[in-house]
């Protein structure tokens, strides 16, 4: 097949090796003191080896070659250990070769039990990574409280774009993932606080907003709960809401209350009125407040 694939001008070329390190692949070899491309297949041609030649004897070029195969480039980077196939992942993910990451990704996965480190271990340092080529030309990003108190409308509306590469949690081909919802209605003003669900139940009480925005919302906050969802921003009729948290706390008597806002201002009327209806019931209840970062992290979580 043709494709784009690494040429190297040996004239130019003085074996200096330093483009080795730049192809974690290992298509590149120093050979008779020349970089030689030693496999057709174990080149993606990307080029990453191209910026490390002092010499300029590295270029791109079409020609026929053989398919690239991946499975057999990340075998034999195995042999490397977990620097060298966390470099390669990198390079695929700075690339957007994201059906060649998910097929490395699945491999390791799948071999899990004979490798001497960790695959949980590579896939969080190939998340955290930042590329390679990134310079501070880039616009920084905007913290939601930077923007209070700038411009008019509500901060909790303003349009932002943070779309990124692909986490690779979300490449792995072995996911499974369970729901942990345990009732139906969620919405609070769908909700019975005598439904038998609430009884002596540990509930949690979040905005419309968090379970689209914590990937880990079923597994992390919401097993072994019940639930009830609503937006202060967007309801109606909200002082019926603290009416059905005080018989959730009183007639239901429910264990314990997780709070879970967005840290958007208009969020905090959940957690209004939250308090309002642990003021107001005759029991005294544990009741915890959650504030989540509109990218997913936690912001804050405390007893109150």
């Amino acid at each position: 097949m043709k494709r784009e694939i690494v040429k190297i001008d040996e004239d130019l070329c003085n074996g200096c090796g330093l483009c080795i390190p730049g192809c974690p692949e290992g298509a590149l070899q120093i050979i008779d003191g020349k970089a030689r491309l030693v496999s057709d297949l174990m080149c993606d041609g990307l080029g990453a080896c191209i910026g490390e030649c002092p010499e300029g004897a590295i270029e791109i070029e079409e020609r026929e070659a053989e398919p690239y195969n991946e499975t057999a480039v990340i075998k034999e980077i195995i042999k490397h250990g977990e620097n060298t196939v966390v470099a390669h992942l990198q390079h695929l993910k700075e690339h957007g070769e994201t059906a060649f990451l998910r097929e490395a990704v699945g491999f390791l996965e799948a071999h899990q039990d004979e490798l001497d480190f960790s695959v949980a271990a590579v896939k969080q340092k190939v998340h955290n990574s930042k590329p390679a080529h990134a310079t501070h030309s880039h616009q920084p990003v905007v913290k939601i409280h930077e923007r209070h108190g700038h411009g008019g409308g509500c901060p909790g509306s303003s349009m932002m774009d943070f779309r990124e590469e692909p986490s690779l949690e979300t490449l792995s081909s072995n996911v499974s993932l369970k729901s942990e919802l345990r009732q139906w209605p969620v919405q609070m003003h769908l909700v019975s606080p005598m439904a038998p669900y609430f009884e002596n139940a540990d509930v949690v009480f979040a905005a419309d907003c968090v379970a689209f925005t914590i990937a880990d919302f079923h597994p992390k906050f919401l097993k072994g709960k019940t639930l009830a969802i609503a937006c202060p921003k967007l309801d109606s009729d909200t002082e019926r809401y603290i009416d059905k948290l005080v018989s959730m706390i009183d007639d239901a008597h429910i264990n314990t209350l997780t709070v879970m806002i967005m840290e958007v201002p208009c969020c905090s009327g959940l957690a209004h009125m939250a308090k309002t209806a642990t003021e107001r019931a005759g029991r005294k209840i544990p009741v915890k407040q959650i504030v989540v970062g509109i990218k997913g992290d936690i912001i804050s979580e405390e007893w109150l």
